[in-house]
């Protein structure tokens, strides 16, 4: 494409934008769009560098040079769909890059010509002219290439101006036509001609016979004939050695069938190698056409079904028949012996065709969007060159017999039957493919599982797409030829296997059930190359992040990634992107799992064994289990209207080893003279019959202190560890400052047992009394216990007293 098909593209863009203000789209500096914008003069802002500018569906009305002269580097000019009445030329004699002038659609009447040296494109079509507006000046336009025109009349002199040019177009509107001149459209030089009669008016028969002998490539529009076929003139003989045209192309006809055979008779002895007609109506009579009618052109009747010619494609879409009844049978004949190598009806409601009768030159068939059965080309062996057969959109339900019609097609490479209504049931008949299909579309169908049972076995490229098919049964006869498979749009909840897909290189299974594909598909499909697995509902889990890892590891082989990969579950991941979704491998690994746990639990355990030991901890809990239970009981026996009251100053912990010290010196010194300290001591204030767990509780509580009186000895007693930890317990239970440690002899940290960790922390964290060994400190250290226990007790004390004044000896054992 050069600088020129550039630019045609901008137009066509601009053409077909709609804008609702005067202001231009700016694409770039050099293209403006004032298309739509309601104008009735051509704006005066227009940058001055425009080379593309667009004023299209808009109400102007007159053009003046003014509005031009500053646009030098304009190149492409579209004025259509305006309401320009004249046309002067020379608006455009300062605009020297002016290659594309479109004042198409408009109602010029009259034109005053200017040499336009740089025009290539230049469109006067559908306006309102009764001559051609072809005048002098076009002789030098010698870049031209495109010329649209539109009259109501035509003479043979109208193109004396523009015989020397080299046109490659031509575009001839002629509405309201009255007037030809014959010979008129011979004199133009040029390689494609188009032509668009009105739709309400006879065509001209002469105009068609001479643009037949004026262009390679012929196209007309609105071929309608409303008199009787008998006064259409038959061609001269010596049209045929005239005909230049080898590529016709008939759009929108409505004739009487005898007249479409005389024009298709006439093409079909012609040097014609491509017809296509589109939007075919032909109406009756089909019977009435005698042998007399056709021998002043062709001789005898036998040529009717034409044996011979140059035709090798012909074309016919949206066929609509006004005859109520005929002999189908005389059209399918004609058209199964033709001698060609391409047809294509389309759309015209053809409930079946003829097989030919003999060998056939047939390579191309397409009868898509029919009413075609399963009876078609049944037994057919005469279509041995067909190469392509396309069947799409008919009536087609039986899979094997499809297989059946291809059978005897021995050079049958490709063949399309999507959108039928094709099943197998996977019964015991069996299929019978032509050998030579490689490619074979079946998609939009009700095919299930069991098509795989009834493919050509040298199939290259399969269609499912659209089906029924939930999986790809694993006991399938093996397509070791097939490299695409087409499997979207199905039931399928898995990626298939490669097992009988050995040489597959491609897969569509995008838009099914897949919740997790298996991430071992390119391990089992080796030569795949890419997979196209989007748009399916996918499970974002641990099972997906296997297949993730895969993409990353495939090296781009999945197809649309990543945007049509997408997280359908759970609800609170849809709409995230695969490549941003991730789990742990913790989370994903089961093995990893489970060991991680019983890893933490054997440390959880050992941890726990650790403490026990070093800690003491099955002791420290039955300690606070008989705590508890104590407490229990108490509350379970003591009367509700009693009040627990403190009764002694002080409860005394110590080893019965140093019960010497203490009954001679620590209750002597506390309990005599002035302001006498009220002790509670095992041997006196225990209550027989209790346990000593639960007399220790009760002195311990009915006591404003506990003083422990610390040593070696104290360290190996065990009672004077459970009194220590009760007497801790209420320390922080009651939130008191209830504890008095006296150091009677130094305790060597390495003889205290691990187990004895809240000593150790109560010797490291609270000041203790240290008993001295000089006499003359002892009055100090008395003085200081008294004041750490000093209190008034309740008055009920006394009567306290006379109730407990039982001695009680317990029997501590070291």
């Amino acid at each position: 494409m050069g600088p020129l098909s550039n630019i045609y593209v901008f137009v066509c863009v601009f053409t077909f934008t709609l804008w609702n203000n005067t202001q231009p789209t700016v694409e770039n500096e050099f293209i403006a769009n004032y298309s739509s914008s309601l104008l009735t003069n051509v704006p005066k802002n227009i940058p001055v560098h425009t080379q593309v500018l667009d004023l299209s569906h808009n109400r102007i009305s007159g053009l003046s040079i003014l509005e031009f002269i500053s646009l030098s580097d304009l190149q492409v000019l579209n004025l259509s769909h305006n309401l320009i009445t004249e046309l002067d030329f020379s608006v455009f004699i300062f605009n020297q890059d002016l290659e594309y002038l479109d004042l198409s659609h408009n109602n010029i009447l009259k034109v005053y010509c200017q040499t336009l040296a740089y025009i290539r494109h230049l469109d006067l079509s559908f306006n309102k002219f009764t001559a051609l507006p072809i005048c002098q000046e076009f002789g030098n336009m010698f870049r031209l290439e495109y010329l649209g025109l539109s009259a109501t009349m035509m003479r043979r002199s109208d193109f004396r101006y523009i015989i020397h040019l080299q046109l490659h177009t031509v575009f001839l509107t002629l509405e309201d036509f009255s007037l030809y001149e014959p010979q008129s459209l011979t004199a133009l030089n040029t390689r494609s001609l188009h032509i668009v009669f009105a739709a309400n008016q006879n065509f001209s028969f002469s105009l068609l016979y001479d643009g037949m002998s004026t262009s390679e490539n012929l196209s007309i529009v609105n071929l309608r004939y409303t008199l009787s076929y008998k006064d259409f003139p038959f061609p001269p003989l010596t049209l045929l050695k005239k005909i230049k045209t080898t590529s016709l192309v008939l759009d929108t006809v409505d004739l009487e069938w005898p007249i479409i055979l005389q024009i298709f008779l006439l093409i079909w002895y012609s040097p014609m190698e491509h017809l296509t007609v589109r939007n075919l109506t032909f109406q009756g009579p089909l019977g009435e056409l005698t042998e007399y009618e056709f021998l002043p052109l062709f001789g005898s009747l036998e040529q009717i079904i034409p044996l011979d010619g140059s035709m090798k494609v012909l074309t016919l879409e949206h066929v609509r028949n006004k005859v109520y009844y005929f002999n189908q049978e005389i059209v399918y004949r004609q058209f199964s012996e033709m001698n060609i190598a391409s047809l294509t009806i389309y759309d015209a409601y053809m409930p079946h065709m003829l097989c030919p009768s003999r060998k056939s030159s047939f390579q191309y068939l397409n009868f898509s969007h029919n009413a075609l059965t399963d009876e078609l080309f049944q037994n057919c062996g005469t279509l041995t060159d067909l190469k392509l057969l396309i069947l799409q959109r008919n009536k087609f339900e039986s899979l094997p017999k499809v297989s059946f019609m291809t059978s005897r097609m021995k050079s049958l490479k490709y063949l399309d039957m999507s959108n039928n209504l094709l099943s197998h049931d996977g019964a015991d008949v069996q299929c019978q493919w032509s050998e030579s299909l490689s490619e074979l579309d079946l998609s939009s169908n009700q095919l299930t599982d069991s098509v795989f049972e009834c493919l050509p076995v040298n199939i290259e490229k399969l269609n499912l797409q659209n089906n029924q098919i939930t999986s790809v049964p694993k006991g399938m006869a093996e397509l070791k030829s097939l490299k695409e498979l087409n499997l979207a749009s199905n039931r399928l909840a898995d990626l298939p296997g490669c097992g009988g897909f050995t040489s597959l290189e491609f897969l569509n299974i995008e838009m099914n059930l897949i919740l997790t594909p298996s991430a071992d598909f390119f391990q089992s499909c080796l030569r795949v190359r890419k997979l196209q697995a989007g748009y399916n509902p996918f499970k974002c889990s641990c099972e997906l992040q296997d297949f993730i890892r895969l993409e990353r590891q495939s090296g781009g082989k999945l197809f649309g990634w990543p945007l049509a990969y997408v997280c359908e579950y759970p609800e609170d991941l849809r709409g995230t992107q695969l490549k941003d979704f991730h789990l742990t491998e913790l989370a994903c690994n089961t093995t990893l799992l489970l060991v991680t746990a019983l890893l933490l639990t054997l440390v959880l355990v050992a941890v726990v064994a650790f403490l026990c030991i070093y800690l003491d901890m099955p002791w420290y809990v039955r300690m606070t289990w008989q705590w508890t239970q104590t407490k229990r009981r108490a509350w379970h026996h003591q009367p509700e209207e009693e009040e627990r009251v403190l009764q002694f100053h002080a409860f005394i912990s110590y080893s019965e080893r140093d019960s010497l010290w203490v009954k001679n010196e620590l209750i002597p010194n506390l309990e005599k003279g002035e302001g006498c300290v009220q002790l509670c001591q095992h041997e006196r204030n225990f209550v027989p019959g209790k346990s000593i767990v639960e007399n220790i509780i009760n002195c311990i509580e009915k006591s404003y202190k506990s003083i422990f009186v610390l040593s070696p000895n104290f360290v190996q007693s065990e009672w004077c560890h459970y009194e220590l930890y009760f007497a801790h317990h209420k320390l922080f239970s009651e939130n008191s400052d209830s504890l008095i440690l006296i150091l009677l002899e130094p305790i060597p940290p390495y003889i205290i047992p691990a187990r004895y960790h809240k000593l150790k922390a109560l010797m490291a964290k609270r000041t203790y009394l240290e008993w001295p060994k000089e006499r003359s400190k002892h009055a100090l250290f008395w003085a200081n216990l008294r004041a750490a226990i000093s209190i008034n007790l309740p008055t009920s004390v006394e009567a306290n007293e006379e109730q407990t004044d039982v001695t009680f000896t317990s029997s501590i054992s070291e």
